[in-house]
């Protein structure tokens, strides 16, 4: 089986209507995203943090997989399917994905504040005062700005491996993410699916469809 990489952002969620980062009218014009996704906004209103994760979690909670995301997951009955998402959601593993690597966290889990500690929680709240097993806060477990990315080389690598590379869903504005690209081998296949106008490089195939057309589409064609 050929090795289809995928990697995923903002815009792949969007039609399961969860808010995108960056869009006009997005959840993030509501707030001040260093208040919300730092670790600064940690440290200064770890209340105003907790609450604002709840919310995305009882959001998710509610939100079922779209069409973009089955059709990814079908796809593993004819290639051998790893998606790097920046997405903190579930709703590719919910779609049926076996293999998701989520390079900014996951809403359903919680950590100590060192993330040493890792457990699940589902969509429960975390309330001011929680600790893990540790002693320590009990904090979302979210890579925030001003965070390492831990989960970057073992994207890297496995972008590297890629026969087919496919960008759905992101701006590929937000680093160390969006210079993934950079490792993907001469000759490989490489897609972009996104609505709006974006700049590419001569050798990627732009479809300029949102995420679930535009996956349909790229089945087509890749099968």
């Amino acid at each position: 089986m050929k090795n289809l990489v995928i990697l995923t952002g903002a815009g792949m969620s969007a039609e399961s209507g969860i808010s995108t980062f960056r869009d006009s009218g997005g959840l993030w014009e509501n707030y001040d995203v260093m208040q919300v996704a730092s670790i600064e906004g940690w440290y200064e209103n770890p209340d105003l943090m907790l609450q604002f994760y709840n919310d995305r979690r009882s959001q998710l909670k509610d939100v079922e997989p779209n069409e973009g995301h089955k059709v990814i997951a079908g796809l593993e009955q004819f290639f051998h399917v790893t998606i790097v998402t920046q997405n903190v959601d579930n709703l590719h593993e919910r779609a049926g994905s076996s293999s998701v690597i989520h390079l900014h966290g996951e809403l359903t889990k919680a950590c100590n504040e060192s993330k040493t500690i890792v457990s699940d929680i589902g969509y429960k709240d975390i309330h001011p005062g929680d600790k893990a097993s540790d002693g320590t806060r009990l904090r979302p477990f979210i890579v925030w700005f001003g965070e390492a990315v831990p989960l970057i080389e073992e994207a890297a690598r496995i972008v590297s491996s890629a026969d087919i590379l496919v960008i759905v869903g992101t701006s590929l504005q937000v680093y160390p993410a969006a210079g993934l690209v950079n490792y993907v081998k001469p000759g490989v296949s490489v897609y972009l699916i996104d609505p709006n106008d974006v700049s590419a490089a001569k050798n990627v195939k732009v479809i300029k469809e949102k995420a679930s057309v535009g996956l349909k589409l790229l089945q087509s064609e890749i099968m």
